[in-house]
């Protein structure tokens, strides 16, 4: 239970006028009209009201102080998270030799007025493909060297040998190809129908070093090897050697996957003629940001807590290039007259240093740049955490990149813009939407978590810990559950609701996963402050679709289809697991539904007269944005939630009559 905060004064408007009234006999006796109408009153109704202004600002000085509370104890606000998508840069002409496209390359969305800046995170080298070797594999492990045979052109080629799940086509290639899209030309025979041509039942997949990690299918006119055509993969970041069957090469194979309900098999295997493979460029991970050059910050005072501020903010995570560098004046380090350089560290805080360790503190989310104070003990000692640059030692940082937010959470196909002059580049597109940006913390954000950070300290022994580092440990998450095991042997299961900036009416369960990245943040800063008896295991909720029917009477002059539209999005809103429920934070967990919230949700939208019959029916949460959310059975005036699940909106429909 929080404490009141008192109101330094509590006096309203009314009460400075009545009290200006009663001092009118005193001061000045002749005047005797205080009726509203006189222009004395009325001045003293304006003085009133400025006064009750200056009232209402001097008491938020609680809330400041409260702040600078907070600041003192070392809660400082979120910096800026950046959206990511990967970026597929296409060659004009195939390479003749490797194309390097070099970490920072910089592409953008097409805006004349405010365009949205991406970098790319590491280099990417397109190649020409070499391929040295073609293996096939049965299910049992039985390989067979087919490399001459397709070299050469005197057999055909069987794809899958033996028909069974866990065959495979291997082609070796001397190179590596990380990230690069290629195209394969294949000619082949009809041998392999039955299948669907545009399902086969097979997936191609790239040696990383650690698994066979699948390759991206952009585009198949071969029918699934059933007809001459080509085959565009995009395939995984990391491509690495392997010896398989006494040859080492980078190898991608095709590999046949058991079929599914409705998905057919091969008759007989598809058989090659020949396959041609040709570069076509890459992908490349990409993060919303834009570089800041070298900029100088001011000469130090040689005293201790001296503060800078960089001119762009919200700062990104800094990398190990990008650090403050102090120029030293000349004489003050060699004696001979040269200026020297320091390269100074930042560290989260000053509390494990002293005098001689060179480091600095910066806040993202302003860009403030800290460097150590020192501070009186008891015996009248000074100690000071970190050291001071001398006396006008020039500040500067070699560089930062500043940006992310929800701005950069742009759609698939947007990111078409390149930046940055690179040879051969053709042209840039993201296949998939930018994902992850999330605004800096706001100071409403930071009074609340303050005082659970001061309460729990840092480690994870509740289950209220848990949920509360989780939403410390990544600007991404949205929500967090904590579920404690049924039994002693069971691991901690931790369920993340992840931040997405999408409309409630296209919300789907793509949205609603959990990438690898965040799960490995969230896993590795748990790791560091949970028991060392406690296992978890991070994981998403069960969402359970909910499809909503409803009849409406519209009031007098109210269109019917302005009407629909604002209460079937009143709808998607509510029954949301990121932005609903009745705090509009997203569904509770645990909380249940019943048809009388409906009634109500709808009984306030703006133009519904009245609300006449309302139906709960179960239904299929889609997959992606934009497919079709089709309704199962009907349930009754009250949905239980189970544990670990929440509701998600399906597809409503909202019947207007007059």
């Amino acid at each position: 239970m929080s404490l009141p905060a008192p109101h330094l004064d509590d006096r309203r408007f009314q009460d400075i006028v009545d009290e200006a009234k009663k001092l009118i006999p005193r001061y000045c006796p002749q005047w005797t009209d205080h009726n509203v109408s006189d222009p004395g009153v009325a001045l003293i109704e304006l003085f009133a009201w400025m006064t009750e202004m200056i009232l209402y600002r001097v008491n938020q000085v609680p809330d400041r102080l409260y702040v600078k509370f907070l600041e003192l104890v070392g809660i400082e606000l979120f910096s800026a998270s950046p959206a990511r998508t990967d970026v597929v840069f296409e060659l004009a002409a195939p390479p003749t030799e490797p194309l390097r496209i070099p970490t920072g390359t910089q592409v953008a969305t097409d805006s004349d007025d405010d365009p949205v800046v991406f970098m790319t995170e590491e280099p990417l080298v397109c190649v020409s493909p070499t391929m040295t070797a073609c293996l096939t594999r049965t299910a049992d492990g039985v390989f067979a060297d087919r490399w001459d045979d397709l070299r050469l052109a005197t057999n055909r080629v069987p794809c899958f040998p033996s028909l069974r799940p866990g065959d495979a086509l291997y082609l070796g290639f001397a190179e590596s190809l990380a990230g690069n899209m290629v195209r394969l030309d294949v000619a082949t025979s009809a041998e392999g129908a039955g299948i669907i041509p545009e399902r086969p039942p097979r997936q191609w997949q790239a040696w990383d070093g650690h698994d066979w990690t699948p390759a991206r299918i952009l585009g198949d006119t071969s029918g699934g090897f059933n007809t001459p055509g080509e085959v565009t993969l995009l395939l995984p970041p990391r491509h690495e050697p392997l010896p398989v069957s006494s040859t080492r090469a980078h190898w991608l194979r095709c590999r046949l996957m058991p079929t599914t309900q409705g998905q057919p098999g091969y008759d007989v295997s598809p058989l090659l003629d020949t396959v041609v493979v040709t570069g076509l460029g890459g992908a490349v991970s990409a993060h919303h940001a834009e570089p800041a050059p070298t900029e100088y910050l001011g000469r130090s005072t040689g005293e201790p807590a001296q503060v800078f501020q960089v001119k762009r903010a919200p700062v990104l995570a800094r990398r190990p290039d990008e650090h403050v560098r102090v120029v030293l004046p000349g004489g003050i380090a060699s004696g001979r007259g040269a200026e020297e350089t320091q390269d100074w560290s930042e560290v989260a805080d000053f509390a494990e240093t002293d005098e001689t360790d060179r480091v600095y503190t910066w806040s993202g989310a302003t860009g403030e740049i800290r460097f150590g104070p020192a501070v009186r003990q008891a015996d009248g000692t000074v100690n000071r955490y970190g050291a001071v640059p001398p006396v006008d030692a020039q500040i500067m940082v070699t560089g930062y990149r500043f940006g992310g937010g929800r701005r950069g959470n742009v759609g698939a196909g947007t990111i078409t813009s390149l930046r940055t002059s690179i040879p051969s580049v053709a042209r840039v597109h993201n296949l998939d939407p930018a994902t992850g940006g999330v605004d800096p913390e706001t100071v409403d954000n930071a009074r609340l978590r303050g005082p659970l950070e001061l309460r729990g300290g840092q480690r994870a022994v509740t289950a209220a810990d848990f949920e509360r580092l989780t939403l410390a440990a990544a600007p991404g998450v949205a929500r967090a559950r904590c579920l404690a095991p049924q039994r002693p042997e069971d691991p901690v299961r931790l369920l993340v609701v992840p931040r997405v900036d999408v409309p409630p009416e296209t919300l789907g369960l793509d949205d609603l996963g959990l990438s690898a990245e965040l799960e490995r943040t969230i896993a590795d800063y748990l790791e560091a402050r949970r028991l060392l008896t406690v296992r978890m295991v991070v994981d998403r909720p069960t969402y359970l679709g909910i499809s909503i029917a409803a009849r409406v009477r519209a009031a007098p002059g109210m269109r019917t289809e302005t009407v629909r539209a604002s209460a079937e999005a009143a709808l998607y809103r509510y029954v949301n697991p990121v932005i609903g429920g009745p705090d509009g934070h997203g569904w509770p967990f645990g909380r249940d539904l019943n048809i009388g919230e409906a009634f109500a949700l709808l009984s306030g939208v703006v133009g519904v007269l009245a609300v006449e019959e309302v139906v709960f029916f179960s239904g299929d949460l889609a997959l992606s944005r934009g497919t079709r959310r089709t309704r199962d059975e009907r349930l009754g005036n009250a949905v239980r939630l189970p544990e670990g699940s929440l509701f998600a909106s399906c597809d409503h429909r909202v019947v207007v009559v007059q």
